[in-house]
C-alpha cells in the first residue's frame, strides 16, 4: 500500500485552516454540547472536521474505510472496522476539545492509518504552532515545521531520577507516595495536558521521557504509539506485556510508554 505522508498532512492543515482554526475561541454556546457526560464536549469544529477529512482521506485511497471519534460516539458498532481486511482511517478531528473550548492552545489533529490489526501511519498536528509531527512503519518518525523537516529520537539509556512524564492520577498518586519513602530514585512528575496527541508530540521530541493513560480509544493512541516506536521509544501494555495494538474495542488496560527497556521496567516496577 503506497502512502503519500505530505498529501495526508497537507490536508490536515487545509481541514485546520477552514474548519478548526476559524472558530477557535470564537465558539457560541450553540457551538458546543455534551456527549457521554458533562466533561466529554463536541463542537461544531470537530463535526466539521471530520467530515471533512473523512473526504479527503478517502479520495487518498479508494477503498479504505472511516473510523472517527464523533461517528464512533454515535454509532460504536464502527469500531468492528478495525477488525476488517480494509485499510481504517482513524481520525481525532480535535484532540482536546476541552482546551479547544476554553480557549487553549493544546489542542491538535490526529489520524492514523490501520491494517491488518496494527497501525501502518500516524500523523498529528499542532494547528497552533503549525508542525506535523508522523511516521510510517519502517519509515522512521518525522516533524514537519517551519525549519523544514527533521527525524525524531527519543533519548535512552538514563537513570530513572533524570526521567520527566505524565501519569494518570491513580498512577501519579502511587508515584508521589514511593517519592515519599525516598527508598528509591523516581521521575519527576509532569502536569496532564489534557491532550493526549500533545502528550504525543512532546514524548517524539524530549520534552517527556514518559506516559501512561488507561482507557484506550483507537484515535487517540494508534498513531501515536507508532510515531513514538518509530522515534525508537518502547510501549507495552502493563499487565500483559504485549504491544499496544488498534482492536476493535476501546481497551481497558494500562499502556506504558518508556525510552527503552530499562527504564519501561524500571516504571512498571515502581507503578506496582
Amino acid at each position: 500500500m503506497a502512502i503519500d505522508y505530505d498529501a495526508v498532512a497537507a490536508l490536515m492543515r487545509e481541514v485546520a485552516a477552514a474548519e478548526i482554526l476559524p472558530r477557535f475561541r470564537k465558539l457560541a454556546p450553540a457551538d458546543i454540547r455534551e456527549k457521554d457526560h458533562p466533561a466529554d464536549l463536541v463542537t461544531v469544529a470537530d463535526i466539521e472536521a471530520e467530515r471533512a477529512l473523512g473526504a479527503g482521506l478517502t479520495a487518498l485511497l479508494p477503498g479504505s474505510r472511516l473510523l472517527g471519534e464523533e461517528a464512533a460516539a454515535r454509532d460504536p458498532g464502527l469500531l468492528a472496522l478495525l477488525g476488517g481486511a480494509e485499510p481504517v482511517w482513524v481520525i481525532d478531528p480535535v484532540d482536546g476539545t476541552q482546551n479547544f473550548v476554553d480557549g487553549e492552545e493544546r489542542f491538535a489533529v490526529i489520524v492514523g492509518l490501520c491494517e491488518g490489526g496494527r497501525t501502518v501511519a500516524g500523523w498529528i498536528l499542532d494547528p497552533i504552532g503549525g508542525s506535523v509531527v508522523w511516521a510510517g512503519i519502517g519509515a522512521g518518525a518525522w516533524r514537519d515545521g517551519a525549519a523544514g523537516r527533521a527525524p525524531l529520537s527519543v533519548v535512552r539509556e538514563r537513570p530513572l531520577s533524570e526521567l520527566k512524564g505524565c501519569l494518570d492520577y491513580r498512577s501519579a498518586k502511587q508515584l508521589k507516595a514511593a517519592r515519599e519513602t525516598g527508598l528509591s530514585p523516581t521521575p519527576a512528575l509532569l502536569h496532564r495536558q489534557r491532550c493526549t496527541g500533545h502528550e504525543y508530540i512532546d514524548l517524539a521530541t524530549q520534552r517527556i521521557d514518559f506516559a501512561q493513560y488507561r482507557r484506550l480509544k483507537p484515535w487517540d493512541h494508534a498513531a501515536g504509539v507508532l510515531i513514538h516506536a518509530e522515534a525508537g521509544g518502547l510501549s507495552r501494555l502493563r499487565g500483559t506485556g504485549r504491544p499496544y495494538r488498534p482492536e476493535p474495542a476501546i481497551v481497558e488496560q494500562p499502556l506504558l510508554l518508556a525510552p527503552d527497556e530499562n527504564a519501561w521496567h524500571a516504571l512498571d516496577t515502581l507503578l506496582r
